[in-house]
């Protein structure tokens, strides 16, 4: 298995290699050049198994550069009951008829994102084991994808992370899982302005050949495919848990701002998993709805990036869109690049809507979507906390406000989880006037010492505090 740039000027690449790379050098993200079908033969063995066992037979697909006993052994170290504390990994629970949620924050942070981030961190330490090498990560985030790589890489060998995130943007719970933590290789970087500020600089500074190659910079936000792949396992082992039988379809609505978790969808439905629908739920900030309802992808400024109180998909600028829209051009690379290069940097905008491929993209590669804000969250909470004592957290109320206005009586809808509602108790208690549960290991996190550097949003500021981190511990 090799894998090729959306923009098509980088060389192929083996899975290891854009492991520690991240993003293409010529600013495009990695796929594989083709996608790996599988059969009703390959479900009926997958069906039943473990979900490490599952995860190994997928990311065998991918991954031809590691030895299946070693990935095998990364696998089963990652997908514990001691990790996730749940022997399922992911279970799927009923929330009403014809409508359930797929739980993925059982791990360390509370979030979907440690089911991705736990074994990223687990390949990280192997291959650069392996190398004999270090990385120094680069990472932005809107509120759970820092604390999740945080706890994955922390004391990891021949690892240093960097992590952005939004000055005063996230919530209490979120801000303290990574601020409090005081091990050597992490660093927390607020930056002043909104997430798009740090996902453009993760981009420049991956863009700067020279300092990316004598600082060793790595990516771990969902450019690197690895993440991706990783979240393809859980749409499997969702199907597995919700049918019966493998001609059964199934429709997924996904939380999504990045577009990297529903970007796992499309790759899943892609090789072959039954998924008829694959429903986008955004909040206020909602490039991705206007995107698949009209087919224009208008980037928003600072100024016009909403604080919502889902802010986790508080995002304006969906970096896994690229990949998608690669395959529905029908993988024309040249093309990628004039519409997430230069016509984005021009206009802050393309527009599909008179494209055939886009006309045809619902039909082809079933998407739909739908918005939800603030009093709409407020009130599905209520709901389902009123109907069967379900408490969701404010996402995941985002993805069943827009799953109910999509599904289908024939075919089961599925919402993925995007964080236990403790991460954002302040929602929960304006809906509810009550406070979510908390794990113990939990309990005053807030009220923990921080440690953090404020900077401008500026890649060169960005460039010079990595530079004076990693000299500084090298002298």
């Amino acid at each position: 298995m090799h894998y090729i740039s959306t923009r098509g000027h980088a060389e192929r690449r083996k899975f290891c290699e854009i492991l520690l790379e991240g993003l293409a050098p010529d600013g495009g993200l990695y796929v594989p050049e083709t996608y790996p079908l599988v059969d009703d033969a390959m479900l009926d063995r997958w069906r039943g198994l473990s979900y490490a066992d599952l995860a190994f037979e997928i990311l065998s697909l991918y991954i031809d550069d590691i030895p299946p006993t070693d990935l095998n052994a990364i696998c089963a170290k990652t997908y514990t009951l001691e990790v996730f504390g749940n022997a399922r990994i992911a279970p799927v629970r009923p929330l009403e008829t014809n409508l359930h949620v797929a739980e993925l924050s059982n791990g360390p942070t509370l979030a979907f994102k440690d089911m991705a981030m736990q074994l990223l961190g687990n390949l990280l330490e192997y291959e650069l084991a392996r190398r004999g090498e270090g990385l120094n990560i680069l990472g932005a985030t809107s509120g759970d994808t820092g604390s999740a790589a945080e706890y994955a890489l922390r004391g990891k060998k021949g690892i240093r992370i960097f992590m952005m995130s939004p000055r005063g943007r996230m919530s209490a719970f979120q801000t303290a899982q990574m601020f409090s933590l005081q091990d050597d290789n992490i660093q927390n970087i607020a930056i002043e302005g909104v997430f798009d500020d740090c996902q453009d600089i993760v981009k420049a500074v991956s863009g700067d050949a020279d300092f990316k190659r004598l600082h060793r910079i790595g990516a771990i936000n969902s450019i690197n495919w690895a993440r991706v792949v990783a979240q393809v396992v859980y749409y499997f082992s969702t199907y597995f848990q919700v049918t019966t039988q493998n001609a059964t379809q199934i429709d997924f609505a996904v939380p999504s701002g990045n577009f990297g978790n529903v970007c796992a969808g499309h790759v899943a439905r892609m090789m072959g998993l039954p998924i008829s629908r694959l429903v986008i739920a955004t909040n206020e900030n909602d490039v991705l709805d206007e995107f698949f309802r009209t087919g224009v992808y208008r980037v928003r400024g600072r100024a016009d990036t909403y604080a919502t109180s889902s802010p986790s998909m508080d995002i304006s600028k969906a970096s896994n869109l690229e990949r998608f829209v690669f395959d529905l051009l029908g993988r024309d690379a040249s093309r990628t690049n004039l519409l997430f290069d230069k016509q984005l940097r021009e206009r802050a905008s393309f527009d599909l809507s008179g494209d055939l491929a886009f006309r045809q993209a619902e039909a082809r590669f079933g998407f739909r979507s739908g918005k939800s804000t603030h009093a709409d969250r407020l009130e599905t909470i209520r709901d389902m906390w009123g109907r069967s004592k379900a408490l969701l957290d404010p996402h995941t109320a985002d993805g069943v406000k827009v799953a109910r206005e999509h599904s289908v009586p024939a075919t089961p809808m599925v919402v993925l989880e995007t964080a236990l509602p403790v991460k954002f108790a302040g929602t929960i208690r304006e809906a509810l006037g009550r406070e979510p549960d908390r794990p113990q290991r939990f309990e005053g996190i807030e009220y923990l010492p921080k440690r953090f550097k404020v900077l401008p949003a500026d890649a060169q500021a960005v460039k010079t505090f990595i530079a004076e981190i990693v000299q500084g511990e090298t002298c």
